[in-house]
């Protein structure tokens, strides 16, 4: 099997790394999993009142539990990113939903191919259309094999098989997604290979829909949820429409308990194939819970915003071989830290290119306990951003994949990423947070307009306390390190780490 394509070799050449190969039992195989707007308080393990999430709860209880996980971004093609790239996804420009990422970034998936793995991918995208001939497909990024859409998908979705034109598949989402990957962890079984597979699901993401038995465990929700309205998708016309609160959520609930049960027949089948102890599983979310499912919280805010509601998400790895005790983790970790944990596992070097995630992997033991850095969050203000001339050719964004929800009287999406060859004072605008291990800063505004505020963590859970006035060295230093990281991701954002790449070729 031909691993590593000349471009992809010259490409990671250029940034430092050494291409080998191994045998599967010298390395750990490893599975991401991802849910689709599933926030911190969504499963039974963090005290949720009405969601069974058994399989979750399991591997909370028996692997590393992170108490404080953070998405890297309110909203999910950001958050893909970062878990992709170990790099804030500012720095190339996927700035909400709808931006694809660029073809000169280097994936975790590049970079387990430099070690023998076979990589796929399964379920949503969405950091790029991913038909065949799209420059940021999953194939053009480091998988060898995808069953994927360019965005979130429902109860019989059409996917895309390798680029090819998207088919429909009859069954429950999640399940589906989970037998493709057992396919092709199968596969790398019979060839003796290490395999690096990414699950993401379009569950629970609305507009929803459940099975007749996941939705039956939920009849009996609150009345008083159904006391509220609220507007969201619908399954029938792809419109908005408005819907009792009680009936939006049992149906919410319902993939959610889904998502968890196709996790567990994940983990039966690794077992079935000997396979479970040297497999490494992560779940996370993408960002924090939508407007419709944060009834139940105890954060503040929600998917789309900067306090914990909207970027902090479930996070554990189950780890046999490895993870041996229960361990809970109070560090503040991030899915930028995913990228740079798996290459310290497995003995591959960073690129030559800033980062913004830590390894992790002294959390495995307990003796990671401190941050050495902040973790910076930040929605770019595209809003003020002039610099439109586009990266990639737009016939290349153009999505093939259909979504029940329409936007601009279609059913498929469009991507986009702009050039940024200049650095500008607007720029550094927009919603961002600085979060360390005592302080959670979050601002607002730009220039002599800035609007500070700021939280004792972990103390205010609820981010109730604003104690921006009684500390004004806290603040000041804060916004001095914010500022410093911003000047450093918008230098990435110009393209600048590329150009060795550029001038090669």
């Amino acid at each position: 099997m031909k691993l590593i394509t000349p471009p992809l070799l010259l490409v990671l050449l250029l940034a430092g790394i050494p291409v080998t190969d191994a045998q599967a039992e010298d390395l750990p195989n490893i599975v991401l999993l991802m849910g689709d707007d599933h926030g911190w308080d969504e499963v039974g393990y963090n005290g949720h009142p009405h969601l069974k999430t058994p399989v979750l709860d399991e591997m909370a209880a028996t692997g590393l539990r992170f108490d404080r996980f953070y998405a890297a971004h309110p909203s999910c093609s950001p958050t893909r990113g970062s878990v992709l790239t170990g790099r804030h996804p500012n720095r190339y420009g996927t700035f909400t939903p709808g931006f694809s990422f660029r073809p000169e970034e280097i994936t975790i998936a590049q970079l387990l191919k430099t070690k023998g793995y076979v990589c796929g991918h399964f379920g949503k995208w969405h950091v790029g259309p991913v038909k065949s001939d799209s420059p940021t497909n999953p194939g053009k990024m480091g998988f060898d094999e995808w069953l994927s859409h360019d965005n979130f998908f429902e109860l019989n979705p059409v996917l895309s098989a390798n680029g090819a034109a998207p088919k429909k598949i009859e069954g429950e989402s999640s399940e589906i997604i989970v037998a493709a990957a057992s396919k092709f962890i199968a596969k790398a079984k019979r060839n003796n290979k290490p395999f690096f597979v990414v699950i993401w699901y379009g569950s629970p993401h609305e507009p929803y829909s459940g099975l007749p038995k996941d939705l039956a465990l939920y009849d009996d929700l609150p009345e008083k949820y159904n006391d509220k309205t609220f507007r969201l998708t619908s399954n029938e016309t792809g419109r908005p429409t408005t819907r009792p609160l009680g009936d939006i959520l049992r149906e919410r609930y319902a993939e959610i308990t889904a998502m968890d049960r196709s996790i567990g027949q994940l983990r039966e089948f690794l077992d079935a194939k000997k396979l479970r102890d040297d497999t490494l599983l992560w779940y996370c979310g993408d960002n924090g819970t939508p407007g419709d499912g944060i009834v139940t919280s105890p954060l503040r805010g929600r998917k789309s915003q900067m306090y914990d509601g909207g970027i902090r998400v479930p996070g554990v790895i189950e780890w046999p071989a490895r993870i041996k005790t229960p361990l809970v983790s109070q560090l503040h970790s991030v899915t930028s830290d995913i990228l740079p944990t798996l290459c310290e596992l497995v003995g591959i070097d960073l690129p030559q290119r800033e980062l913004d995630g830590l390894s992790l992997t002294g959390t495995f033991d307990g003796s990671l306990k401190y941050r050495p850095a902040p973790i910076f969050f930040w929605q770019y203000n595209v809003g003020k951003d002039k610099q439109r001339e586009p990266w990639i050719p737009k016939p290349l964004q153009i999505g093939t994949t259909p979504l029940v929800k329409m936007m601009g009287n279609v059913y498929t999406r469009t991507f986009t990423n702009f050039k940024h060859p200049k650095i500008t004072a607007s720029d550094f605008d927009g919603s961002r947070v600085v979060l360390s291990d005592h302080y959670k800063l979050v601002v607002a505004g730009n220039d002599v307009s800035i609007k500070a505020q700021l939280f004792k963590v972990p103390d205010d859970v609820a981010e109730e306390n604003d104690i921006a006035t009684e500390n004004p060295e806290v603040v000041r230093g804060m916004l001095e390190q914010l500022r410093q990281w911003q000047t450093s991701v918008l230098t990435s954002l110009t393209g600048a780490e590329y150009k060795p790449r550029l001038s090669a070729n």
